[in-house]
Protein backbone atom coordinates (compact mmCIF):
# COMPACT_ATOMS: atom_id res chain seq x y z
CA UNK A 1 0.00 0.00 0.00
CA UNK A 2 0.94 3.56 -0.52
CA UNK A 3 2.28 5.83 2.59
CA UNK A 4 2.12 9.39 1.51
CA UNK A 5 3.55 11.20 4.32
CA UNK A 6 2.78 14.74 3.49
CA UNK A 7 3.66 16.76 6.69
CA UNK A 8 1.99 20.18 6.94
CA UNK A 9 -0.39 21.26 4.08
CA UNK A 10 -3.23 23.59 3.44
CA UNK A 11 -5.85 23.17 6.05
CA UNK A 12 -7.91 22.89 2.72
CA UNK A 13 -5.99 19.79 1.62
CA UNK A 14 -5.58 18.53 5.31
CA UNK A 15 -9.43 17.47 3.80
CA UNK A 16 -9.98 17.49 0.54
CA UNK A 17 -6.98 15.03 -0.38
CA UNK A 18 -8.71 12.04 1.05
CA UNK A 19 -11.92 13.37 -0.17
CA UNK A 20 -10.40 13.06 -3.76
CA UNK A 21 -8.37 10.07 -3.43
CA UNK A 22 -11.79 7.56 -3.54
CA UNK A 23 -13.06 10.16 -6.53
CA UNK A 24 -10.09 8.93 -8.45
CA UNK A 25 -9.92 5.31 -7.42
CA UNK A 26 -6.95 5.38 -4.91
CA UNK A 27 -5.91 3.90 -1.75
CA UNK A 28 -3.48 4.71 0.14
CA UNK A 29 -2.22 6.33 3.71
CA UNK A 30 -1.90 9.53 4.38
CA UNK A 31 -0.07 11.01 7.68
CA UNK A 32 -0.21 15.14 7.64
CA UNK A 33 -1.23 18.17 9.55
CA UNK A 34 -3.01 21.74 8.72
CA UNK A 35 -0.51 24.55 8.70
CA UNK A 36 -3.87 26.75 9.63
CA UNK A 37 -6.14 26.01 12.59
CA UNK A 38 -10.18 25.72 11.49
CA UNK A 39 -13.20 23.74 12.29
CA UNK A 40 -14.29 21.14 10.65
CA UNK A 41 -18.14 19.32 11.26
CA UNK A 42 -19.53 15.87 10.76
CA UNK A 43 -21.62 15.42 7.51
CA UNK A 44 -24.99 15.00 9.24
CA UNK A 45 -24.92 17.99 11.32
CA UNK A 46 -26.41 21.36 11.09
CA UNK A 47 -23.68 23.97 11.10
CA UNK A 48 -25.69 26.65 12.66
CA UNK A 49 -26.67 24.10 15.49
CA UNK A 50 -22.98 23.27 16.40
CA UNK A 51 -20.98 25.92 16.10
CA UNK A 52 -20.83 29.63 16.69
CA UNK A 53 -20.57 30.43 13.12
CA UNK A 54 -20.34 35.04 14.12
CA UNK A 55 -17.50 34.15 16.33
CA UNK A 56 -15.50 32.05 13.56
CA UNK A 57 -16.54 34.26 10.89
CA UNK A 58 -15.21 37.45 13.25
CA UNK A 59 -11.51 35.62 13.72
CA UNK A 60 -11.07 33.95 10.44
CA UNK A 61 -11.12 30.56 11.70
CA UNK A 62 -12.64 28.74 8.45
CA UNK A 63 -15.06 25.76 8.75
CA UNK A 64 -15.51 22.32 7.05
CA UNK A 65 -18.07 20.08 6.44
CA UNK A 66 -16.48 16.82 5.65
CA UNK A 67 -18.09 13.80 4.21
CA UNK A 68 -17.65 11.47 7.34
CA UNK A 69 -19.84 11.56 10.41
CA UNK A 70 -19.44 12.69 13.93
CA UNK A 71 -19.03 15.80 15.59
CA UNK A 72 -17.59 19.40 15.56
CA UNK A 73 -14.01 19.41 16.39
CA UNK A 74 -11.41 22.24 16.10
CA UNK A 75 -8.31 20.84 14.25
CA UNK A 76 -4.68 22.58 13.88
CA UNK A 77 -0.84 21.41 13.38
CA UNK A 78 -0.30 20.06 17.18
CA UNK A 79 -2.46 17.30 15.31
CA UNK A 80 -0.83 14.57 13.14
CA UNK A 81 -3.58 13.40 11.01
CA UNK A 82 -4.01 9.74 9.53
CA UNK A 83 -6.20 9.13 7.01
CA UNK A 84 -6.78 5.41 5.07
CA UNK A 85 -8.51 5.20 2.05
CA UNK A 86 -9.42 1.24 1.26
CA UNK A 87 -11.74 -0.22 -1.28
CA UNK A 88 -14.61 -1.61 0.13
CA UNK A 89 -13.70 -5.16 -1.24
CA UNK A 90 -9.93 -4.84 0.98
CA UNK A 91 -10.45 -7.60 3.82
CA UNK A 92 -10.04 -5.04 6.01
CA UNK A 93 -13.45 -2.96 4.91
CA UNK A 94 -15.42 -6.20 4.52
CA UNK A 95 -15.58 -6.46 8.60
CA UNK A 96 -17.93 -5.18 11.09
CA UNK A 97 -17.28 -1.60 11.99
CA UNK A 98 -16.38 -2.37 15.48
CA UNK A 99 -13.95 -5.25 14.37
CA UNK A 100 -13.00 -2.54 11.76
CA UNK A 101 -12.20 0.24 14.25
CA UNK A 102 -10.14 -2.61 16.68
CA UNK A 103 -7.79 -3.60 13.77
CA UNK A 104 -7.31 -0.26 12.48
CA UNK A 105 -6.94 1.38 16.21
CA UNK A 106 -4.65 -0.95 17.15
CA UNK A 107 -1.73 1.00 15.53
CA UNK A 108 -2.11 4.09 16.61
CA UNK A 109 -2.47 2.29 20.54
CA UNK A 110 0.65 1.09 20.06
CA UNK A 111 2.35 3.96 18.50
CA UNK A 112 1.43 5.97 22.14
CA UNK A 113 2.97 2.97 23.84
CA UNK A 114 5.83 3.24 22.08
CA UNK A 115 5.93 7.35 22.83
CA UNK A 116 5.45 6.80 26.27
CA UNK A 117 1.73 6.76 27.34
CA UNK A 118 0.08 3.29 28.16
CA UNK A 119 -3.53 3.82 26.58
CA UNK A 120 -5.92 1.22 25.07
CA UNK A 121 -9.19 0.91 22.68
CA UNK A 122 -12.26 1.79 23.84
CA UNK A 123 -15.67 0.80 21.13
CA UNK A 124 -16.37 2.04 19.47
CA UNK A 125 -13.75 4.14 18.18
CA UNK A 126 -11.97 5.60 21.05
CA UNK A 127 -8.21 5.41 22.53
CA UNK A 128 -8.14 6.25 26.31
CA UNK A 129 -5.19 6.48 28.57
CA UNK A 130 -5.10 4.01 31.74
CA UNK A 131 -6.92 6.93 33.69
CA UNK A 132 -9.66 6.76 30.82
CA UNK A 133 -9.00 9.94 29.25
CA UNK A 134 -9.59 10.11 25.30
CA UNK A 135 -6.30 10.91 23.73
CA UNK A 136 -7.57 10.27 19.83
CA UNK A 137 -10.52 10.87 17.15
CA UNK A 138 -11.71 8.86 14.77
CA UNK A 139 -13.93 8.33 12.34
CA UNK A 140 -15.35 6.42 9.10
CA UNK A 141 -17.37 6.39 6.62
CA UNK A 142 -18.12 5.64 2.79
CA UNK A 143 -17.19 7.77 -0.24
CA UNK A 144 -18.19 5.97 -3.74
CA UNK A 145 -16.66 2.29 -3.74
CA UNK A 146 -14.26 3.00 -0.36
CA UNK A 147 -14.02 3.55 2.88
CA UNK A 148 -12.58 5.90 4.62
CA UNK A 149 -10.92 5.93 8.27
CA UNK A 150 -9.13 9.13 9.44
CA UNK A 151 -7.98 10.48 13.44
CA UNK A 152 -5.12 11.55 14.61
CA UNK A 153 -2.38 11.61 17.69
CA UNK A 154 -3.17 14.40 19.60
CA UNK A 155 0.08 16.13 20.85
CA UNK A 156 -1.78 19.23 21.95
CA UNK A 157 -4.95 20.70 22.24
CA UNK A 158 -6.43 24.32 23.12
CA UNK A 159 -9.26 23.36 24.81
CA UNK A 160 -10.38 26.58 25.42
CA UNK A 161 -10.69 27.35 21.40
CA UNK A 162 -12.34 24.64 20.89
CA UNK A 163 -15.17 25.22 23.67
CA UNK A 164 -15.21 28.83 22.30
CA UNK A 165 -16.16 27.59 18.32
CA UNK A 166 -18.97 25.53 19.88
CA UNK A 167 -22.66 27.25 19.97
CA UNK A 168 -24.34 26.81 23.55
CA UNK A 169 -26.76 28.07 24.75
CA UNK A 170 -25.26 29.93 27.85
CA UNK A 171 -22.29 30.26 29.56
CA UNK A 172 -22.83 28.11 32.12
CA UNK A 173 -23.27 25.13 29.82
CA UNK A 174 -20.00 25.98 28.28
CA UNK A 175 -18.52 26.11 31.46
CA UNK A 176 -19.45 22.59 32.19
CA UNK A 177 -18.25 21.66 28.70
CA UNK A 178 -14.95 22.90 29.19
CA UNK A 179 -14.63 21.27 32.72
CA UNK A 180 -15.55 18.17 31.58
CA UNK A 181 -13.93 18.26 28.16
CA UNK A 182 -10.41 18.87 30.16
CA UNK A 183 -10.91 16.10 32.69
CA UNK A 184 -11.56 13.75 29.92
CA UNK A 185 -9.43 14.38 27.22
CA UNK A 186 -5.47 14.44 27.42
CA UNK A 187 -2.58 14.94 25.17
CA UNK A 188 0.95 14.01 24.48
CA UNK A 189 1.98 17.36 25.98
CA UNK A 190 -0.23 16.48 29.32
CA UNK A 191 0.83 13.51 29.60
CA UNK A 192 4.62 13.35 28.81
CA UNK A 193 5.42 16.80 29.66
CA UNK A 194 6.95 17.78 26.33
CA UNK A 195 5.84 17.19 22.56
CA UNK A 196 7.49 14.70 20.32
CA UNK A 197 8.88 15.62 17.28
CA UNK A 198 6.75 15.22 13.97
CA UNK A 199 9.68 12.54 12.63
CA UNK A 200 9.56 10.55 15.89
CA UNK A 201 5.92 10.24 15.57
CA UNK A 202 5.14 9.44 12.44
CA UNK A 203 7.86 7.18 12.13
CA UNK A 204 6.21 5.11 14.57
CA UNK A 205 2.83 5.38 13.19
CA UNK A 206 4.15 4.04 9.97
CA UNK A 207 5.60 1.29 11.32
CA UNK A 208 2.41 0.33 13.47
CA UNK A 209 0.42 0.42 10.59
CA UNK A 210 2.67 -1.48 8.50
CA UNK A 211 1.69 -4.71 10.96
CA UNK A 212 -1.63 -4.27 9.80
CA UNK A 213 -1.50 -3.05 6.42
CA UNK A 214 1.29 -5.06 4.95
CA UNK A 215 4.57 -2.90 3.66
CA UNK A 216 3.68 0.56 2.97
CA UNK A 217 5.41 2.13 0.28
CA UNK A 218 6.50 5.52 0.48
CA UNK A 219 5.11 7.32 -2.35
CA UNK A 220 4.27 11.43 -2.97
CA UNK A 221 0.22 11.61 -3.91
CA UNK A 222 -0.49 10.89 -7.59
CA UNK A 223 -0.69 12.99 -10.10
CA UNK A 224 -4.27 13.68 -10.49
CA UNK A 225 -5.06 14.63 -6.98
CA UNK A 226 -4.02 17.99 -6.71
CA UNK A 227 -6.27 18.57 -9.73
CA UNK A 228 -9.59 16.50 -8.17
CA UNK A 229 -8.47 18.95 -4.83
CA UNK A 230 -9.07 22.18 -6.79
CA UNK A 231 -12.35 20.40 -8.69
CA UNK A 232 -13.77 19.64 -4.85
CA UNK A 233 -12.93 23.12 -3.78
CA UNK A 234 -16.07 25.10 -4.99
CA UNK A 235 -18.36 22.45 -3.71
CA UNK A 236 -16.64 21.67 -0.57
CA UNK A 237 -16.43 25.44 0.54
CA UNK A 238 -19.87 26.58 -0.65
CA UNK A 239 -22.37 28.48 1.51
CA UNK A 240 -24.64 25.57 -0.12
CA UNK A 241 -22.61 22.61 1.21
CA UNK A 242 -21.60 24.06 4.74
CA UNK A 243 -25.23 24.90 5.37
CA UNK A 244 -26.59 21.73 4.29
CA UNK A 245 -29.17 20.92 7.26
CA UNK A 246 -28.74 17.79 9.34
CA UNK A 247 -31.45 17.12 11.87
CA UNK A 248 -32.51 19.88 13.71
CA UNK A 249 -33.43 19.62 17.47
CA UNK A 250 -33.81 21.56 20.64
CA UNK A 251 -31.72 19.66 23.04
CA UNK A 252 -27.96 19.56 23.01
CA UNK A 253 -25.30 17.06 23.50
CA UNK A 254 -21.68 17.28 23.13
CA UNK A 255 -19.81 14.46 23.14
CA UNK A 256 -16.52 14.59 24.81
CA UNK A 257 -15.51 11.34 24.64
CA UNK A 258 -17.08 7.92 24.23
CA UNK A 259 -19.77 6.88 26.70
CA UNK A 260 -18.83 10.99 27.88
CA UNK A 261 -21.27 13.77 27.23
CA UNK A 262 -22.97 16.82 28.36
CA UNK A 263 -26.47 17.10 27.62
CA UNK A 264 -28.56 19.98 27.94
CA UNK A 265 -32.60 19.37 27.94
CA UNK A 266 -35.60 21.20 28.60
CA UNK A 267 -39.45 20.00 29.43
CA UNK A 268 -43.03 21.68 29.33
CA UNK A 269 -44.86 19.76 32.18
CA UNK A 270 -47.84 21.42 33.28
CA UNK A 271 -46.15 23.16 36.38
CA UNK A 272 -43.73 24.88 34.73
CA UNK A 273 -40.80 24.74 31.77
CA UNK A 274 -37.78 22.27 33.59
CA UNK A 275 -34.10 22.82 32.10
CA UNK A 276 -31.58 20.41 32.66
CA UNK A 277 -27.33 20.05 31.64
CA UNK A 278 -26.26 17.40 32.66
CA UNK A 279 -23.04 15.22 32.41
CA UNK A 280 -23.50 11.67 31.43
CA UNK A 281 -20.58 8.72 31.87
CA UNK A 282 -21.10 5.18 30.81
CA UNK A 283 -24.87 5.84 31.76
CA UNK A 284 -23.83 7.42 34.85
CA UNK A 285 -25.12 10.76 36.00
CA UNK A 286 -22.16 12.26 36.83
CA UNK A 287 -23.84 15.57 37.92
CA UNK A 288 -27.09 17.50 36.97
CA UNK A 289 -27.85 21.07 37.15
CA UNK A 290 -31.93 21.69 37.13
CA UNK A 291 -33.60 25.09 36.65
CA UNK A 292 -36.82 26.57 34.96
CA UNK A 293 -39.87 28.28 36.00
CA UNK A 294 -41.68 25.56 37.95
CA UNK A 295 -42.22 26.20 42.05
CA UNK A 296 -40.80 23.21 44.27
CA UNK A 297 -41.01 23.51 48.22
CA UNK A 298 -39.00 23.51 50.26
CA UNK A 299 -37.30 25.72 47.42
CA UNK A 300 -33.95 24.92 48.44
CA UNK A 301 -34.41 21.12 48.44
CA UNK A 302 -33.42 21.50 44.48
CA UNK A 303 -29.72 22.11 45.12
CA UNK A 304 -29.88 19.50 47.78
CA UNK A 305 -31.86 17.37 44.74
CA UNK A 306 -29.05 17.74 42.12
CA UNK A 307 -26.42 16.45 44.98
CA UNK A 308 -28.66 13.29 45.58
CA UNK A 309 -28.49 12.73 41.65
CA UNK A 310 -24.41 12.41 41.70
CA UNK A 311 -23.55 9.01 40.24
CA UNK A 312 -26.58 7.77 40.29
CA UNK A 313 -27.12 5.44 36.77
CA UNK A 314 -29.43 6.35 34.36
CA UNK A 315 -31.80 3.53 34.60
CA UNK A 316 -32.38 4.32 38.46
CA UNK A 317 -32.91 8.49 38.04
CA UNK A 318 -36.69 8.32 38.55
CA UNK A 319 -36.54 5.79 41.30
CA UNK A 320 -33.80 8.37 43.29
CA UNK A 321 -35.68 11.52 42.38
CA UNK A 322 -39.61 9.59 44.10
CA UNK A 323 -37.88 8.34 46.76
CA UNK A 324 -35.82 11.61 47.36
CA UNK A 325 -39.54 13.28 47.19
CA UNK A 326 -40.88 10.87 49.73
CA UNK A 327 -37.97 11.66 52.33
CA UNK A 328 -37.92 14.89 51.94
CA UNK A 329 -41.63 15.48 51.70
CA UNK A 330 -41.23 17.50 48.53
CA UNK A 331 -44.07 19.26 46.89
CA UNK A 332 -43.49 20.86 43.08
CA UNK A 333 -47.71 21.43 41.78
CA UNK A 334 -47.28 20.38 38.30
CA UNK A 335 -43.97 18.47 38.16
CA UNK A 336 -43.36 15.13 38.81
CA UNK A 337 -40.40 13.18 39.62
CA UNK A 338 -40.82 11.51 36.19
CA UNK A 339 -40.82 14.79 34.52
CA UNK A 340 -37.89 15.54 36.17
CA UNK A 341 -36.28 12.28 35.38
CA UNK A 342 -37.20 13.18 31.49
CA UNK A 343 -34.84 15.83 31.39
CA UNK A 344 -31.96 14.34 33.05
CA UNK A 345 -32.26 10.71 30.79
CA UNK A 346 -33.86 10.86 27.60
Amino acid sequence: MKLHDLGPVSWTDSQLIYHAMPRLGHEGLNLLRPNAPYVCIGYHQDVQQEVDVAYCQANGIPIFRREVGGGAVYLDGNQLFYQLVLHRDHPLARQSKERFYQQLLSPVVETYRALGVETRYKPVNDIITTEGRKISGNGAGEIGDYVIFVGNLIADFDYDMMVRILRVPDEKYRDKVHKSMYENLTTLRRELGRIPSWEEMAAVLQREFARVLGPLEPSPLPDDVPGEVQRLMPQFLSEEWLNKRGKRRSDRDVKIAAGTEIRQRMFKAPGGLIRAIAEVKDGVLVSAALSGDFFIYPQDKLAELEARLAGVPLAEVEATIAAFYEAEGIESPGVTPADFARVLVN
